[in-house]
Formats: C-alpha cells, sequence, structure tokens
C-alpha cells in the first residue's frame, strides 16, 4: 500500500494505524488528517478514489473528498451555536418562536436546546419522504411541522438520525433567511478555509469518490465486532423507533447520486476532505492559519457540556450528547472526556479535544456496518493517543 502525504516527528502511530487499516480492516482509499494546536502534524492519503476501484482507477488524491453521513451533524451544529453567539438564537426558546407552524400537534414546549441534544421527540416521521421529496429541504421541514411528538421533550432522549437535518436546517432558514448549506459555505467553510459542503457545488463534483460497503475481517483492537442482540433486534422491527428513526426517508438515496450530494441535508451528506472536516474542528477551538476561531469559550463550553447521558431509545444504547455533539464515552470514544464530535454511520469521525489541542478528521468510501465507533476510526484514534 502506497501511503501519500506527511507526518510529523512523534505521530508515526497514526500513520501505522492508517496503514493497517488497508492491510487488515478492509479500507479501499480513505485519509487521515490531525491538527494539533492550529498546525497540520497528520495529512495521509492512500488507496483509489472509488470504493470500487481496481488497479487502473483513479488513485485517492489530497483534495479527494467523500461523503460523511452523520459527521455532517457535527457542522451543522456550529450553525445554530454561532446564531446563538452572536445572539441571533436563543437556545431556550421554544423552536415556534422561531418557526410557528412547527407548534402544531402538541409541539409548543419543543425548545431548541432540545433539538441540539436529541431530546425534542421526534426521531421520527409518522409518513416517510420518499427519496425525490428528502431532496426538497421544504418538504422535510413540512413533514417534521406535522409530526406528533413521541415523548415529552426534554424528557429522554434518542438519537435524531435523519429528522435532526431538517429541524435544524429549518431554524437557519427561518432565522437568516438562508439555507442551511449556503449559511455553512458562507459563514464557517469559507471564513476557515476548510474543504467541507453541505450541497455539494457542481465545480467540486470531481473530487468526491464513489462510496459504498465494504467488510472488514475481524475485530480491530477489541470493539465489538457484532451488535448485542436488543440492538440487532431493534433495528430488525419494523415497528421500532430504530428502524423507524432510520426510515424517515424510504427507501433511502443513492449517496453516489449526483442529485443527492447537490442537496442540502445537514444531517446526512456533508462531504468533506479529511483534512477539511479537521480544520474546521480545529477552527471551533482556535485558530489556523490566520483563520478566525469559531466558537468562544462560552460557546465551546456548551457545546460539550453533557445535555443527554444514558439509555439512547432510538440507538438502544448508552450514548452521551451536548449541544449538537457526541460526547467521549463508550459509544463513541474519542480522546479523551472532554472531547466533542461526531461520527458518521459505516466510518469517518471528526472531533476536537480542547485539553490536548488536537482536532481529527477521518473520511472513508468504504462503509462498514457500525454505526457511531468505526473500527478503523477508533484504530486512527489510538494511534493519537499514543503520540502525545
Amino acid at each position: 500500500m502506497d501511503v501519500n502525504g506527511t507526518v510529523a516527528e512523534g505521530f508515526e502511530p497514526v500513520r501505522e494505524a492508517f496503514v493497517r487499516n488497508f492491510e487488515v480492516l478492509g479500507d479501499r482509499g480513505a485519509a487521515v488528517a490531525v491538527y494539533r494546536d492550529g498546525r497540520l502534524v497528520v495529512d495521509l492519503w492512500a488507496g483509489t478514489k472509488d470504493v470500487d476501484g481496481t488497479a487502473d482507477s483513479a488513485p485517492w488524491e489530497r483534495g479527494t473528498a467523500q461523503i460523511v453521513r452523520s459527521a455532517t451533524k457535527g457542522v451543522a451544529a456550529a450553525a445554530l451555536l454561532l446564531l446563538h453567539q452572536r445572539g441571533l438564537l436563543d437556545l431556550d426558546a421554544p423552536v415556534g418562536e422561531y418557526w410557528p407552524e412547527f407548534k402544531a400537534v402538541g409541539k409548543e414546549r419543543v425548545l431548541v436546546r432540545h433539538v441540539l441534544s436529541h431530546r425534542a421527540g421526534l426521531p421520527v416521521l409518522d409518513r416517510p419522504l420518499t427519496p425525490e421529496e428528502a431532496l426538497d429541504p421544504l418538504r422535510g421541514a413540512e413533514a417534521v411541522a406535522r409530526q406528533a411528538l413521541v415523548w415529552e421533550p426534554g424528557t429522554d432522549h434518542g438519537y435524531h438520525a435523519l429528522t435532526y437535518g431538517w429541524l435544524l436546517g429549518e431554524l437557519v432558514r427561518r432565522v437568516t433567511g438562508r439555507g442551511v448549506g449556503e449559511w455553512i459555505a458562507e459563514e464557517i467553510a469559507g471564513p476557515v478555509g476548510a474543504d467541507l459542503w453541505v450541497g455539494l457545488p457542481a465545480a467540486e463534483a470531481g473530487r468526491v469518490g464513489r462510496s459504498g460497503r465494504v467488510e472488514a475481517p475481524g475485530n480491530a483492537g477489541g470493539l465489538r465486532s457484532r451488535p448485542k442482540r436488543s440492538v440487532a433486534e431493534a433495528y430488525d422491527d419494523p415497528a421500532s423507533l430504530t428502524r423507524r428513526a432510520f426510515a424517515a426517508i424510504t427507501p433511502f438515496p443513492d449517496q453516489n447520486d449526483p442529485a443527492y450530494r447537490a442537496a442540502s441535508l445537514p444531517a446526512t451528506n456533508g462531504i468533506a476532505t479529511a483534512e477539511g472536516l479537521a480544520r474546521f474542528y480545529a477552527s471551533l477551538v482556535g485558530e489556523v492559519g490566520g483563520g478566525p476561531r469559531l466558537f468562544t469559550s462560552g460557546t465551546l463550553a456548551a457545546a460539550r457540556a453533557e445535555e443527554s447521558a444514558g439509555p439512547d431509545q432510538v440507538l438502544v444504547i448508552n450514548t452521551r450528547f451536548g449541544l449538537g455533539y457526541m460526547l467521549h464515552g463508550s459509544a463513541s470514544p474519542f480522546l479523551d472526556p472532554g472531547s466533542f464530535g461526531h461520527p458518521g454511520r459505516g466510518g469517518s469521525l471528526g472531533f476536537a479535544d480542547p485539553e490536548s489541542g488536537i482536532a481529527f478528521g477521518y473520511v472513508t468510501n468504504g462503509f462498514s456496518k457500525t454505526v457511531t465507533a468505526d473500527a478503523r476510526a477508533q484504530a486512527l484514534v489510538r494511534g493519537v493517543r499514543a503520540a502525545l
């Protein structure tokens, strides 16, 4: 395996883990980037641009990007938190204050804070959207506004796998008048120089490889290779909150479809380079290359303060959430207890650890069956930990 890029002295364990991901864990094309205190210390890529590539396929290049699935949620969360930081959005206000139609069928008590912490009680749609409907963000918002609560807001938590994007996106649109993808491009990605998009511009489409399923042999480093029986049963049961939450779009769109990639679905369809994802997280906690630090100390503290913890009504495992971010824990181990970020189903991962100054990004074109803790990403995190 030819690995390209650079590793700063002391971070060689990350390169070793990256190579092993290809040799043992089934990676086909991937990249990893790590910042420390605003300096890029790991920038590696290898394999082919397309998951189904042969030896003659285009190689992965430094600027190759991939869809990052739910790692998009961490980027999208920054939009609401920055609006709050600028005094344009009250986290403790009812969602209906900004979006009057949302108050239908008893949702008057859902707060903005509940949306970010997966406590809103709206993880499912009684009538799932078709792929065509899902590409229109207004249709998704209208469906969520009509939906009744599954639980009383603030009393429980469960992963809003797809509805999170319509809730958050419509709040951004109501407050700013701009679509969430446009807002992220202009207020986050552009100012910090991060190659990431929620709604891929046509001019960037050639940089994105085809993704698909991969099967990794064995178990990397001790993470459970098979889900617990209760988790597996929840995914198999059409009536469970788990199955219904992930089926809010049915059937799920082809993630290689240009129309899907160009749409703005801030829960699922962000596209990024590894360096862009890591740079975004580095910019939340400090300055990078002369760019702005995005979060004040107060916003940073709010983002990673525990809002939800314990049994997740959708994922059927114990999860921890701050405001828009998963927190370090058994469901998604990051670097240390103070780390915050978000995995993407099947592999990708982005997070920051303010205490060590680390910001991390991993993207891959090979999606495994994992939801929150992919073996390849975890191997790289252990490599970072070994380097510190």
